[in-house]
């Protein structure tokens, strides 16, 4: 038996460690807090010379569809648009538009733009559908689309809907295309709040190099919204909408580093060849958040032209979807070998007052110390809790993986799926 004196200091050190512990995590957390803040301000830095330098020349497709929209077009999108254009060159940019069903004045308002854009030298193509929701409901219930819900009632899929009105306003993009005029981005805009510096910046993400780059989006700040299209590099959904966001360690650390090595893309997907990318360019296997720009490559493939679609019916029919604007960057050839990025240096909001809050100006971070250091935890107690698989996953991976042995094909867009079916109704659309 070891004598009181001696197993009293033995103690000891055990003790300090145990009353050091806390002192020595928030030392690790303030360190942590301020290098986020650091790295966050030079993604700020990076987005506002890329937008400040942007050099006229590119020829843009810019591509939006639009619902119930009058008063965010009247208060903020119109000007906007017109705005950027302008940054852009009128002469360099097509605007092609889709809107159906709305039950306010957003034809109105579309078309005051359509005057707008004409005026100032901007081609167009404007569709103002005047079909209503309930003819969009009727039809044939059994054709391709419709789904039988778990009430037994046949109902019509929403993403199908939402990707044959996307592909609808690539239309003139082929049309051009026939007369030997291409583009070099495909952008496309959301019903966001946004300004001509932010889609400038977007543009200029990694320098300009990627398949496809994408702002953030909110509608309740900070919190991050597009959750149903963003998977991390590793093809994960978002843990938390906190940031940092992502499980994947290639995505979260290039959020939370300045100038990060990027060994896990081919060093074409960086900026200068070097493995290493640009402040501002988080890898990902796919997103949307509200603006996105694209290379137009793909979108004039002869063999497969790139388009959006929906999983099909039999996969929703195990209670599966998938985003068409997830989908739409598991089928682009490009996606591998250019990147798809987040520009987090690019944020735009569903309401004035979230962009407000996201862009807050002066030089001021848009995350307050307490949304990082939270923020950073949660994402760690959260990745704990989801070592290995999670539950979702497994349950989607195991019902594709059915269907594809029965079917015998293959879904290159399993990652986007979600254990979810959504359908279109009158007043909007629902999860059933």
């Amino acid at each position: 038996m070891l004598p009181r004196r001696y197993t009293r200091i033995s103690r000891l050190p055990r003790t300090l460690l145990f009353d050091l512990l806390p002192v020595l995590l928030l030392f690790y957390s303030l360190v942590e807090v301020l290098s986020v803040r650091r790295a966050l301000q030079a993604v700020d830095q990076t987005a506002e010379h890329e937008a400040e330098t942007y050099e006229k020349g590119e020829k843009i497709f810019i591509s939006s569809i639009h619902l119930h929209d009058e008063q965010l077009l009247r208060a903020h999108w119109n000007d906007a648009l017109l705005s950027l254009v302008e940054a852009l060159g009128p002469s360099n940019v097509y605007v092609s538009i889709y809107e159906s069903n709305s039950r306010d004045d957003t034809k109105g308002a579309l078309r005051d733009l359509d005057a707008e854009l004409e005026h100032a030298g901007v081609r167009t193509t404007v569709v103002l559908d005047p079909s209503t929701r309930e003819q969009e409901l009727e039809g044939d219930k059994h054709a391709e689309g419709w789904i039988t819900t778990p009430a037994g009632e046949q109902e019509k899929r929403r993403i199908p809907y939402l990707a044959r009105l996307r592909n609808r306003t690539l239309k003139p993009l082929e049309e051009l295309e026939s007369k030997g005029e291409r583009f070099d981005r495909v952008l496309f805009l959301n019903d966001v709040v946004f300004n001509a510096r932010d889609i400038l910046a977007l543009l200029r993400t990694n320098a300009g190099h990627y398949a496809a780059a994408c702002a953030l989006d909110f509608r309740h700040a900070p919190a991050f919204y597009d959750t149903f299209a963003t998977r991390d590099l590793d093809g994960h959904a978002p843990l938390s909408t906190r940031f940092p966001y992502f499980r994947a360690a290639s995505s979260r650390h290039a959020l939370t580093h300045r100038g990060h090595d990027h060994s896990t893309h081919s060093s074409s997907s960086d900026a200068e060849g070097t493995g290493v990318l640009a402040d501002g360019a988080v890898p990902v296997a796919s997103c949307w958040n509200g603006a996105l720009a694209m290379d137009a490559a793909p979108f004039y493939t002869k063999l497969r032209r790139l388009a959006f679609r929906a999983l099909p019916d039999g996969l929703a029919a195990a209670h599966l979807e998938a985003s068409e604007c997830c989908l739409v960057h598991a089928d682009n050839p490009y996606s591998p070998g250019r990147g798809v990025f987040v520009n987090p240096g690019v944020r735009v909001g569903y309401t004035a007052e979230a962009y407000a809050a996201v862009n807050p100006g002066d030089g001021r971070l848009w995350l307050s110390a307490w949304d990082i250091f939270y923020g950073m935890w949660e994402n760690r107690a959260l990745r704990l809790m989801a070592w290995g698989l999670d539950r979702e996953e497994v349950v989607v991976g195991t019902r594709v993986g059915l269907w594809e042995k029965d079917f015998r094909r293959t879904e290159p867009g399993a990652f986007c799926a979600v254990d979810e079916m959504q359908v279109l109704r009158n007043d909007g659309w629902a999860h059933v």
